[in-house]
This record gives structure tokens, sequence and C-alpha cells, in this order.
């Protein structure tokens, strides 16, 4: 009898296991795990998830980074699915340095890079010997260079491409001081009276309210090569999952969220 009463006990334990089980939660691999920087493109991002919500039940977790490096690693390492923080030349570094197989599977928006000043409003108030502050990754520092020859201050060797360095530079004619940072330091560069102009990237910029048609002494147009695109890896290209996600995010509400956030300074890129 009690043996039959613990039998008993065993067998109900296990079926309210099973039942249990049965009622789990999905898990998360039924959200979409998306990369994104901190700062305005952050909120363009969860207008994205919002609407990927509404629109097509998918639900997506956003993990946010405050950096160039782990987004990508993270992707790699599978903690993510997808990231959008990025663009095709700095992915093409990255993926050369560190051996990345991801895929483009959209594109975002062209946020300016422009030249920020406390100390000047032109660059034709410039004198020699002053300082300009850029990023430091491979990436975004060959495009802070591109943008200072394209304003005139530097010339650069021919057929650099969207990678040119610091030993590209053929005339500085006004002898200045070009200094490689980290780009989340940039943007606190603008108050050491050692520095005349910092070369901000957007995201960083926007984080310290600063907007480059407001703020900036120089900006990249409309032709800039520099969208911003959404990265997967190759492995989950297929998955419905991120093309959902492609096209939440290349809706006319995040666009509209882009407009109210950035004032102009983001740049339909689809």
């Amino acid at each position: 009898m009690q043996i039959k009463t613990i039998l008993g006990k065993i067998t109900a334990m296990l079926v309210f296991a099973g039942l249990a089980y049965s009622c789990t939660p999905p898990s998360s691999s039924d959200k979409l795990r998306v990369g994104v920087q901190v700062g305005p493109e952050y909120k363009l991002a969860e207008a994205a998830q919002k609407v990927a919500k509404e629109k097509y039940g998918l639900e997506v977790e956003l993990v946010s980074f405050n950096d160039y490096v782990m987004p990508n690693e993270a992707l790699h390492q599978k903690d993510i699915d997808v990231n959008v923080f990025q663009t095709r030349p700095y992915l093409e570094e990255q993926s050369k340095n560190r051996g990345y197989d991801f895929e483009i599977v959209g594109h975002t928006f062209v946020y300016p890079m422009a030249g920020y000043s406390k100390k000047i409003k032109s660059v034709d108030e410039l004198e020699n010997g002053d300082t300009i502050v850029i990023p430091n990754d491979p990436s975004n520092l060959g495009r802070a260079l591109l943008l200072l020859q394209e304003v005139g201050v530097i010339r650069l060797n021919d057929n650099v491409g969207l990678l040119p360095t610091a030993q590209d530079i053929k005339e500085n004619r006004l002898n200045l001081r070009i200094v490689e940072l980290e780009a989340p330091q940039l943007p606190r560069t603008l108050d050491d009276k050692k520095v005349t102009v910092a070369v901000i990237n957007n995201n960083f910029a926007a984080s310290n309210n600063l907007m480059a048609q407001r703020d900036g002494i120089f900006m990249e147009n409309e032709k800039s090569p520099y969208v911003n695109i959404i990265v997967c890896r190759k492995d989950n290209r297929e998955d419905k999952k991120v093309s959902k996600f492609v096209q939440a995010y290349q809706s006319e509400e995040v666009e509209a969220v882009a407009e109210k956030e950035f004032k102009g300074g983001a740049v339909k890129g689809w």
C-alpha cells in the first residue's frame, strides 16, 4: 500500500512536470535579438521593434552597445541575431581583420559625419598648428580624413579608396596636428583648450546634443557612401524573423521617428 502511494505520487509529479514543461513560455529562439548603439539610433530601433510586433507579430529584443567592436563580436558569438550600427566600409574592415562571415540584409540611413568646434565657425579660421581630433577605428578614421579632404583642409594620395590612413596625407598646408582618439571620447574634447575641431560620428554627436546640420562647421553631403546597414550571419540569412525585421526598420514609422530625432540629419538609404 505504501509502495503504491509512493508510486502514485511519483506518477503525479511526472505528469505535473510534463504539464509544466508544455506550458513553459516560448524560448528566446522565438525572438530576434538585435544589437543597437546607444543614443538616438536606439529610438529608431525601438520604433522598428514596435512595427515588427504590430505588423508582423515578431518579438524583438534590443541589446544595447556603446562601442563599435562588441556588436559584431556578439553577432559572431551568436549572442545576438542581427546588428544595426555600422557602414559597409567598417564591416569590410572588421571582416578582414577578425574573420567574420556576415551578410548585409538591408540599408537604414546615412548619418552625416561632421566637424564641430567651440573655437571657430569655419574651416577658413583654422590656423597653423591647430589640432583636429578624429576617430581612431580604421573605417571612421578614413571617413574623417576623406571629409577633411572634401572641405580642403588636407590632400590625400590618389586612389586611397574608403580607408585612407594618416600615412596617405600628402598635403597639410597648415601643419595641422591630427590626433586619433576613441570615438566616444571625441565630444568631450570640444572643451579641451588644445583642440580646435573634433570630427565626430553622428551617433556620438547626437548623444551629446550635437546635430550636424545645426552645430557642425562642416559635414558630409548627401552623396556619402557611408549608409548604415542591417547585418546578420550567413547561417541565419534565410530566417524569416530577419526579413521581417528589415521590413519593420524600412517603414514609414521608423522614417518619421528618424526625422523627429535627427531633424534632417538622417537621410533615408533604401
